[in-house]
């Protein structure tokens, strides 16, 4: 089994070790002790603190292994951005030029430095190790943060956004960013990658053009890219894209990946999730009934569904996280029982509730 926790202080080095393995363009966890110790130490504080509506806390998960112990994967959420660090994007434009006395009309694509997110809240952060990217590991890793937010909504915008990681090569180099490199920072894609990772952005309005880029004057590799996300960024794309996230025009400054949004009340597992309350399957293969005597004494054995689905708790420091087809749902009711193991892992007791979704 695996759960999904909030990160602690010993997960340093398991998280350092995610940093490594995310590679270039990854740009929420730079391989820099002091920001990742400041990240844990942050999350921390965040999970521990008690709100009533959003500010810049920041909330960051770790997927690990029960039976190994061993970490295996991260996602996280920003409650605001832009408030103390400035967040900059792109946004597509058309701009239309015209000679009346010639009659001609030319329309002009465009990208122009923004901070339209402001404000919003971010899910960031999602990486799960090439060991375990099968079954259901990674989507339960992306739509967490959607059951977290369900459950704890005061904490989060109702703006939601994601940047996407754009395209870049084994070494590392983005075809937008070399242009830019060459026309305006004299900085390469790896060195502006930990920057950004350190929120060192003061070089982006000094360095940055202050107008308009017309794409057109843009080189073929650095305009054909203007968008798209990393060969590696797929699946996660098509995760958010099924939850109801779309892309409006708004791309990274240096590798030009999309940034993502959705309203939060519009996301599919926001809406689809729903809130029951726990019975626990005794060892003898009856059910704890103090809950509710309508649970169904008649079935016998494991617990056991035909779907999967991701279930949380509803607690915040001690927040708990699995996926499971070791339950059973009584929708008249809304009675979830569970095996022991399985409310144990979750650290809920019979009488308390969870939220859960399909996966």
């Amino acid at each position: 089994m695996q759960i999904i926790r909030p990160i602690r202080p010993d997960d340093f080095s398991a998280l350092k070790q995610i940093a490594i393995d995310s590679g270039h363009g990854f740009t929420s966890l730079p391989v820099d002790d002091h920001y990742l110790s400041n990240k844990i130490e942050k999350a921390d504080a965040s999970f521990q603190k008690q709100v009533s509506q959003h500010n810049q806390e920041s909330y960051l998960f770790v997927l690990q292994d029960m039976q190994s112990g061993e970490v295996v994967g991260t996602t996280g959420i920003n409650a605001t951005i832009g408030i103390t660090t400035p967040v900059y994007h792109y946004r597509q434009t058309e701009t239309q030029v015209r000679s009346a006395k010639l009659n001609l009309t030319n329309t002009v694509d465009t990208l122009k430095m923004c901070n339209d997110y402001t404000g919003s809240s971010e899910i960031c952060t999602l990486f799960l190790a090439e060991s375990h990217r099968k079954g259901y590991a990674g989507r339960l890793l992306s739509r967490v943060r959607f059951l977290f937010m369900a459950e704890h909504p005061q904490r989060f915008a109702d703006t939601i956004i994601a940047e996407m990681r754009g395209v870049s090569d084994e070494q590392g180099q983005s075809p937008f960013c070399q242009w830019l490199q060459q026309h305006f920072t004299d900085l390469d894609f790896p060195t502006i990658d930990r920057l950004m990772g350190i929120g060192d952005t003061d070089f982006i309005p000094q360095l940055m053009p202050k107008h308009p880029i017309y794409t057109k004057l843009l080189s073929d590799d650095a305009r054909a890219v203007i968008g798209q996300v990393h060969q590696k960024t797929k699946p996660a794309l098509r995760l958010l894209e099924k939850e109801g996230f779309k892309f409006r025009g708004y791309v990274d400054l240096f590798d030009a990946g999309p940034t993502v949004e959705s309203k939060l009340n519009d996301i599919h597992t926001v809406k689809q999730s729903q809130q029951a309350i726990v019975a626990i399957r005794e060892m003898n293969n009856t059910v704890n009934n103090s809950v509710n005597d309508t649970v169904n004494d008649t079935v016998h054995g494991k617990a056991n569904s035909d779907a999967i689905y991701a279930v949380c708790n509803q607690k915040v420091a001690d927040f708990r996280a699995t996926c499971t087809s070791s339950l059973l749902y009584d929708a008249d009711n809304a009675i979830m029982t569970l095996d022991p193991e399985v409310a144990s892992a979750l650290m809920v007791n019979a009488g308390e509730s969870i939220r859960f979704t399909k996966l």
